[in-house]
């Protein structure tokens, strides 16, 4: 693979304008540029290859589309159904249905004459859309509800698709920091100017949809609703000879927080303490309750953290903070347990690629990369080497990190 340097191009935002790959922007994502370059080096004409921490699909349908056979899974079932429709074969069947459909909603928002009106549960929803916007919405919703059944399920997971793109565009939600803020609404705009803001958004992503979908899928990734940490439950064992994959970083970044939304219109969530059981259950995890969980966790068993100065690491954070202190202590006892587990599905001989991040509290900076090098190697894993990617951030201590290994 050529050097990756801190190359700028290497992120979500490359991920836009390649085929399906920018279907949802979420973040974090890391771009398909990587993916292909590590596949290009490392997938042999037998490789199989896993994604523990699916995510957005990234790693999936680079795969897919290359025809090379692959696995993923996450603990979040909204990501795996997004991954699903990302990596699904369309034919024009679907493809013109789907899209004579969505012209049909685009009518009923003109006319705004659906009766059907279906809003989520969210807490103090008024905050995410205005009254205009969260009712047109509401229609498209309750109408995809409506027509669920009577359709193949391919063209309604379009058809969803174009409506997250629409209804986050419309949000008042900001997303650009872990402290999620909400911008001003403008509660004077006028009804109509909202639906032709929003007719906008939903065709745009309609066609976007409409013509990507067309790209080619050469194989069906498996994908399978696991914990991280139980790989070999699920998994079979001495079987994947690639694992390109980016896990959770440990900064307290949830990404229920920013999944809600999708997950709540959608119908993964119901409520808030939902969100923050989920949340609690995935590595990582800092919304809601698991926060209150976190601030009373303590090992369940021994379990060493084979990084020289962890343990010291750990007393300068607890100096600022006990409740982060205990954050990261958890964070790298979830992932000592899935580096084992990731030890037993691996082949012999099979290539390990984590994308990884730095860390730091307060003044105290987490040197994430080093404490990944040192799991693997503590498993057994050989040939463990650090290869710096890009700067992350306006800090400038913090940047993103490619960690290779290989099982003996």
């Amino acid at each position: 693979m050529q050097q990756l340097g801190l190359s700028a191009h290497l992120t979500h935002k490359a991920n836009l304008k390649h085929t399906r790959y920018g279907w949802l922007r979420l973040t974090p994502a890391y771009s398909v540029h990587l993916v292909q370059d590590l596949l290009s080096e490392t997938a042999s004409h037998d490789a199989v290859v896993l994604d523990p921490f699916c995510g957005t699909g990234t790693t999936a349908l680079a795969c897919a589309e290359r025809g090379i056979p692959v696995d993923t899974t996450d603990i979040n079932p909204f990501l795996l159904w997004l991954t699903k429709t990302k990596v699904s074969t369309y034919e024009s069947d679907h493809l013109n249905e789907f899209r004579s459909i969505a012209r049909h909603i685009a009518r009923l928002m003109e006319d705004h004459s659906s009766d059907d009106i279906w809003i989520p549960p969210i807490h103090q929803i008024e905050k995410w859309w205005n009254g205009d916007v969260l009712r047109m919405l509401g229609a498209i919703m309750g109408f995809v509800r409506q027509i669920s059944e009577s359709y193949p399920e391919k063209v309604v997971d379009l058809l969803k698709v174009a409506f997250c793109r629409t209804m986050i565009a419309h949000s008042s939600a900001s997303f650009n920091h872990q402290s999620m803020s909400f911008k001003p609404q403008n509660n004077l705009s006028l009804f109509h100017r909202a639906v032709d803001d929003m007719l906008i958004t939903w065709e745009s992503a309609v066609e976007d949809l409409y013509i990507s979908a067309q790209s080619e899928v050469r194989v069906t990734p498996g994908i399978f609703l696991c914990d991280a940490r139980r790989l070999s439950t699920v998994l079979p064992h001495n079987y994947y000879t690639c694992v390109i994959t980016s896990p959770p970083y440990p900064n307290r970044m949830s990404y229920i927080r920013e999944l809600r939304p999708y997950m709540y219109w959608l119908g993964y969530l119901h409520n808030g303490r939902e969100a923050g059981e989920l949340d609690w259950q995935a590595i990582g995890g800092t919304w809601g309750i698991a926060t209150s969980n976190v601030s009373r966790w303590s090992p369940s068993e021994p379990r060493t953290i084979p990084h020289p100065g962890f343990l010291n690491t750990l007393a300068k954070i607890s100096e600022k903070s006990d409740l982060l202190a205990r954050y990261v202590h958890k964070y790298f006892y979830d992932m000592v347990e899935h580096i084992n587990d990731l030890f037993v599905v691996t082949r012999s001989g099979g290539s390990i690629h984590y994308i990884v991040g730095n860390s730091k509290f307060y003044d105290v900076i987490v040197p994430v990369e080093a404490i990944f090098a040192s799991m693997f190697s503590d498993r057994g894993f050989v040939d463990v080497d650090i290869r710096p990617i890009r700067k992350r951030t306006s800090k400038k201590e913090l940047y993103e990190y490619l960690i290779c290994a290989r099982k003996p």
